[in-house]
């Protein structure tokens, strides 16, 4: 344990503190409230100032802060909880300056949209660091703001949130992932922005589909859909991952029922919603996933068609370098694999999952349907050459991610 660890822990018990009333007052997650008391996790400069003032510590957790402790423990690299470089600027930037607070709202909006295109592309353990950054930055200020300007400030919190959560579950932290949906809802409900909630049930409903939990992924996407504004991303793509739980688990009439709700909220995009990054949505003719549940109707021909268009006209792929591609490109390829294995379409199948593992940082959903390309070659074409080939990729790209285990049954993407 930490020596602030041990003194916040000290602190909390003789002022009957609880981990949940603590975190709500420095406006942060009751679990890494538990991680500070622990030691496992060291807080910035200004959480532990908020900590102090609300135990009445008289500047004893401030000043073992500025300290300093340790690079490292066991040998194992701790994350550092130092300010970015990108919040430090804003730090600046508000120094001494009467519209301050406005500046940093402005600043952090400008955040979110830069890192919903990095972590669309290449989502990574040091990005999520420095929005982890970000959001406690933004945090503290929402114990500063005044009343009138605190709906806008929780947003912006919110969409960071929802940025954490979406990186965690790219990199296989689903704990930390569920942590973060959990912060987004709250942000969203106290903005009265719904959005927000949708997103959230967007990404608690990828983790249940991907770690094969198809009822508990199919119940997060149709309750997401309540409340969602029409003409938005968010809508369309919970309609779309409804509309695949659907295909998976047999009901034709659902599927299609949830499919011609995807295209409408599709239909209702207006010129604002994202073109790029995290929060956007290709502009096809077909809904998001719609391949997938071809797919998974069994429908391989057609799923393998519907991808190979999605891929020439909304990845462009003779016009970037497959390491400037989303992660969902890599996905599509993938889905383009298991629909040619299927059809016995070996050669193809090898040759799309392998450009799938090498088009970009490698992240958990990619590897669960890797997975079961690898599966699927194995079973279709034992001892074949193709099918070894694609195995020693695909242990080589797991290598790359520290994967968790397997639940259960694993699901398609696209």
């Amino acid at each position: 344990m930490s020596d602030f660890g041990r003194e916040l822990g000290r602190l909390m018990q003789a002022r009957g503190v609880g981990v949940r009333e603590l975190a709500r007052a420095a406006y942060c997650n009751p679990g890494h409230i538990s991680n500070l008391r622990s030691g496992k996790a060291r807080p910035s400069p200004q959480l532990a100032d908020t900590l102090d003032r609300h135990l009445g510590a008289g500047g004893k957790l401030a000043a073992i802060v500025t300290r300093g402790a340790p690079g490292r423990q066991r040998g194992r690299a701790i994350r550092s909880s130092e300010p970015s470089r990108a919040v430090e600027a804003l730090q600046v930037a508000m120094n001494g300056n009467d519209d301050g607070l406005e500046i940093a709202e402005d600043g952090l909006a400008e955040l979110v949209r830069h890192y919903s295109q990095i972590v669309a592309v290449a989502p990574s353990a040091a990005v999520y660091d420095e929005i982890v950054s970000a959001r406690s930055f933004a945090g503290m200020l929402l114990g500063r703001g005044s009343q009138a300007r605190r709906p806008e400030l929780a947003v912006t919190t919110g969409w960071l949130s929802s940025l954490l959560a979406i990186s965690a579950t790219d990199l296989g932290d689903h704990a930390a992932a569920l942590v973060w949906c959990a912060d987004t809802e709250r942000r969203g409900r106290e903005a009265r922005y719904p959005e927000l909630l949708g997103w959230a049930a967007l990404t608690r409903s990828l983790i249940a589909w991907y770690q094969g939990d198809l009822a508990l992924s199919a119940a997060a996407a149709r309750r997401g859909q309540v409340g969602v504004p029409d003409g938005t991303v968010a809508l369309a793509k919970l309609a779309a991952q409804e509309m695949r739980c659907l295909a998976m688990a047999g009901d034709t009439a659902g599927m299609s029922a949830a499919r011609c709700r995807a295209a409408t909220a599709m239909s209702q995009l207006g010129s604002s919603a994202p073109a790029s990054g995290i929060y956007s949505v290709p502009r096809a003719e077909d809904p998001p996933y719609t391949a997938t549940s071809l797919l998974l109707a069994g429908r391989h021909g057609e799923a393998a068609e519907m991808t190979r268009r999605i891929l020439e006209t909304a990845y462009s792929p003779h016009a970037r370098r497959p390491g400037d591609q989303p992660t969902n490109y890599a996905r599509t390829l993938l889905i383009l694999a298991l629909a040619a294995a299927a059809l016995g379409e070996i050669d193809e199948a090898a040759a799309a999952g392998a450009a799938a593992l090498e088009s970009g940082r490698v992240v958990w959903p990619t590897m669960v349907l890797a997975r079961q390309l690898d599966q699927s070659l194995t079973a279709k074409s034992p001892g074949s050459p193709h099918a070894a080939d694609f195995r020693a990729r695909y242990i080589d790209a797991t290598t790359r991610l520290a994967l968790p285990a397997a639940p259960g049954g694993r699901h398609p993407d696209d």
